[in-house]
């Protein structure tokens, strides 16, 4: 309720009573508008679909790290990703006393800069191997690949997770949504 207040005073606030841009540019994610002006944790705290996520940053203490200036690139598992794990996995990975595993596996999701998804596209295109490759904030490596239209990233063991929506540009950086959790090593 609060959240439509306000984009409904933003709306009136702008000419022709239309929402800022910065509101709009950016694809829905988790039924949750994602504003430019936020970051990465700011978002990612409004989708339904990150929830997961968003308990596995926390447990991790890594939300001062993923509201810090960036830029990041962020590829953000679903919570039906977490979900296609071995069962007890996500539970097992929340414990305290599996807080640096925890790390890995989600700093194995971000890469830095500010990298969209044409960029990753014509990156992967433009290599000889036809992926481009990156380095995660873990030291674990992803690469880019495109298949047909879709954007794909591998893990470090060749485990492939789709981008669903790419380009959510975040205030420090841009998230692009991914069918799985890429693992490392």
């Amino acid at each position: 309720m609060k959240k439509l207040a306000i984009l409904a005073l933003l709306a009136l606030a702008s000419p022709a009573g239309v929402a800022p841009a910065l509101a709009s540019e950016n694809p829905m994610v988790g039924g949750a508008p994602m504003l430019t002006t936020r970051n990465i944790v700011e978002n990612a705290v409004n989708s339904a679909d990150h929830t997961t996520l968003v308990a596995a940053v926390q447990a991790a203490d890594l939300v001062d790290a993923l509201q810090g200036a960036g830029p990041f690139t962020v590829f953000a598992p679903v919570n039906a990703a977490f979900e296609a794990l071995p069962a007890g996995t996500v539970d097992t990975l929340l414990q305290p006393e599996n807080k640096g595993t925890l790390q890995r596996v989600l700093t194995s999701h971000v890469v830095a800069g500010n990298l969209g998804g044409a960029e990753l596209m014509r990156r992967a295109r433009a290599s000889r191997d036809g992926f481009f490759h990156m380095e995660t904030l873990s030291g674990a490596p992803l690469s880019a690949q495109v298949r047909g239209r879709t954007l794909w990233v591998y893990d470090q063991s060749g485990n492939a997770g789709r981008v669903t929506i790419s380009d959510v540009n975040q205030s420090n950086g841009v998230i692009h949504v991914v069918d799985k959790v890429l693992l490392p090593r």
